[in-house]
């Protein structure tokens, strides 16, 4: 009999442990890195401007997470300024991530999720991408790196000293959810 209530106990609380569908989250705190890579140097562009919202269907929680293009500061005024025309920031101000986690998985500290991300007036696809959370009673942190390239956006590799950047542009995402 005792057996029988431990294996009950254990039930009840992992599934109170995860998000209930028609849950609603909401992003606390952001930082999101873009990393640029050149033989001459690296370079790290971060925002803390994100506003984003989560929401659990029967299915799935989709997250939306947007940040303004302008919001990301690399140290140097100049290529930020040239970023900004590289993507077209006048045009396309918002970088927008949305990320699908299944339904299941919303509880796991290391899950795999699909990502669509809206940059430079493209939208890109990426599977199977991999994310990592850490849960304190309704506080939900989510990191991970979104394995961007210039071409997955059409921009063309901006150059210094007549040597352009590499295509590969990873962003670097840390961020607080609450789950209300």
């Amino acid at each position: 009999m005792m057996i029988l209530w431990v294996i009950v106990l254990v039930f009840v609380y992992g599934i109170g442990a995860k998000a209930q569908a028609d849950t609603t989250f909401v992003l606390e705190s952001s930082v999101l890195t873009y990393h640029m890579s050149h033989p001459v140097h690296e370079v790290d562009g971060v925002s803390r401007g994100a506003k984003g919202r989560g929401v659990c269907g029967a299915e799935t929680c989709d997250f939306l997470l947007a940040a303004p293009v302008k919001s990301f500061d690399s140290g140097d005024t100049n290529r930020d300024l040239h970023m900004l025309q590289v993507v077209r920031g006048a045009e396309f101000p918002v970088v927008v991530v949305k990320l699908k986690i299944p339904m299941a998985d919303i509880a796991m500290k290391d899950f795999e999720c699909e990502l669509e991300v809206q940059f430079a007036g493209s939208t890109a696809h990426y599977s199977h991408v991999p994310f990592h959370q850490e849960i304190n009673g309704a506080e939900h942190k989510i990191t991970g790196v979104v394995p961007a390239t210039l071409t997955d956006f059409k921009i063309t590799p901006p150059s210094f000293l007549t040597v352009p950047i590499k295509n590969e542009i990873p962003v670097k995402v840390d961020t607080m959810w609450k789950m209300q």
